[in-house]
């Protein structure tokens, strides 16, 4: 029979054949345990249409039958699918129709799913502790019925609103939790990939990149274990993707995200947006601007708003005031927590490009503060490397070197190159601004043999720049040139004027208008412009 072959496919997690046999089979003809079986088996190869129609034949029959908890549970699933197809006003029916069946004496754990989606509005609306109680409450009811499915979603919904009220240490250890339950297979398919996908989530928000890493491994071979399971694929492979970037695996990057927009677009899922606007970092970084501009505008089309990539775009382009105001738009308006780290962290760098260095270091000393109460290094070497460049624009350069040598041991240590070699960058600003022109040089080496090595096309060319490469004069005189050559060198005024056969109130006047030219205040700030402008 088909109905025995089914099941033994659905126990194998062989669901492309368990959906296929079912299928054939008329609705009225399943029992109650394969009509479960149809829906979960059509939900994982993707056919989410034939999935909430055997939900809603399975409600009837429950209702019907006067079954009101497996009614309910039905009624949960159907929203839950409605939901990720993003069909809400539909969703929202079949919980009414589950709330409603159910009524408010019958204690079971349908009581306890029907809160998951009350745990969600909660998270959203920026309530959490509502979200923490409700979590709480659903977890209760599971316990009670041990019911492993609702269990993971109190866990992981209970994990999450500790994060959002700041409690990191708490959360993480409540998504570790349910992790646990997953990978030791007591948790079913559906909730699985659930889990595994908002866990992931959560670790990238938090810049815990190892964590992030370990799970989403932990995915791949999950998924590489069942090859039918269609809604986590994409979404695994932008995290995915963004984890080989940061590792320095740009080509395995480009090649992941690709398969994950194709994998999204249809029909389009909620993380297809993601998938185009990490799409459009990589392109950013490598150098080809168009294409970047060009991801960025579906990200935006599929609801994704494209900050802070967009603005260091255009900031790459050549308009660092339109960089400016976008970032700083964006910074207004960012009310999520785990959204300003990395908008700080640009803001920094546009603010240093249009001499903006209050507000640069202002930036720097919040991004600061937010990894003063993370345990997360990566977030701690992006706050150091930002207030070193913040310090550098405002010429306190041995503070600066500081900053920037802690960014730059941390970077190594996480095996990250591309940041290594971008604050190898500014150390060799700093070096130059010391007078120390030999480890300049040695720094501007090391990070353009890094930016080749990734194709990092225009940090590659502001390397070769730096390291040597094609000198203007800007808006400086001949002899103001002079000067500013002798002070990179580190060369006191004195020095300067002997070397010049000039007197020193010359060499002050020639720095003077010097630093009114460039916008900066001091001698180490004017050398830092001169090297980042091709002056020296």
């Amino acid at each position: 029979m088909a109905e025995a072959a089914a099941a033994d496919a659905f126990a194998e997690r062989a669901w492309a054949v368990a959906y296929r046999l079912l299928s054939q089979v008329p609705l009225a003809d399943l029992t109650h345990t394969d009509l479960d079986r149809l829906a979960v088996a059509a939900y994982l190869v993707g056919e989410d249409g034939e999935a909430v129609a055997a939900w809603e034949h399975a409600y009837k029959r429950h209702t019907c039958a006067a079954e009101q908890a497996e009614a309910a549970r039905c009624a949960f699933w159907a929203a839950f699918c409605l939901m990720m197809r993003g069909q809400m006003a539909h969703a929202g029916g079949w919980l009414r129709r589950g709330q409603s069946v159910l009524g408010h004496d019958l204690d079971c754990p349908a009581r306890g799913y029907l809160l998951i989606p009350a745990v969600l509005a909660a998270l959203d609306s920026d309530d959490a502790d509502g979200a923490r109680r409700l979590a709480v409450q659903a977890g209760d009811i599971a316990g009670r019925f041990r019911d492993a499915d609702l269990a993971a979603f109190s866990t992981l919904g209970h994990g999450q609103a500790l994060l959002a009220m700041g409690d990191e240490a708490g959360g993480l250890a409540r998504l570790d939790e349910v992790m646990l339950a997953v990978c030791s297979g007591e948790v079913g398919p559906i909730a699985s990939g659930i889990v595994y996908c908002a866990v992931i989530l959560e670790c990238l928000q938090l810049f815990d990149l190892a964590r992030a890493a370990e799970w989403t491994a932990a995915l791949d071979e999950w998924c590489r274990a069942q090859p039918d399971v269609v809604p986590y694929r994409g979404q695994c492979s932008v995290h995915q993707s963004q984890l080989q970037q940061a590792a320095g695996d740009w080509a395995g990057a480009v090649a992941t995200v690709a398969d994950a927009r194709n994998r999204l677009s249809d029909p389009p899922h909620p993380a297809l947006g993601l998938a185009c606007y990490q799409e459009g970092e990589l392109c950013r970084v490598r150098g080809d601007l168009k294409a970047a501009a060009d991801a960025y505008r579906e990200a935006t089309r599929a609801g994704y708003e494209p900050m802070p990539g967009f603005a260091l775009l255009e900031l790459q382009r050549g308009d660092a005031t339109s960089a400016a105001v976008s970032i700083g738009r964006a910074l207004r308006e960012a009310g999520q927590p785990f959204r300003r780290p990395g908008l700080l962290a640009a803001a920094v760098e546009i603010r240093v490009a249009v001499s903006d260095v209050t507000g640069a270091t202002e930036a720097a000393a919040e991004l600061v503060s937010i990894a003063d109460h993370s345990s997360s290094p990566v977030l701690r070497a992006m706050a150091a490397h930002a207030m070193g460049a913040a310090l550098l624009a405002s010429g306190q350069t041995t503070d600066a070197m500081v900053q920037l040598r802690e960014a730059s041991a941390t970077w190594q240590r996480l095996s990250m190159p591309y940041e290594t070699a971008r604050s190898a960058v500014l150390l060799g600003l700093g070096c130059a601004a010391s007078g120390d022109s030999a480890s300049a040089a040695l720094e501007f080496g090391n990070a353009r043999s890094i930016f080749e090595s990734l194709g990092a096309g225009p940090d590659l060319r502001r390397a070769d720049r730096l390291a040597g490469g094609h000198v203007g004069r800007g808006p400086l005189s001949v002899r103001e040139l002079e000067v500013l050559a002798l002070v990179a060198e580190g060369r006191t005024s004195r020095a300067i004027a002997s070397s010049l056969r000039i007197s020193q109130h010359t060499v002050r006047r020639h720095l003077e208008n010097t630093f009114a030219k460039l916008g900066v205040t001091s001698r180490a700030a004017a050398v830092v412009y001169a090297y980042e402008h091709d002056l020296l």
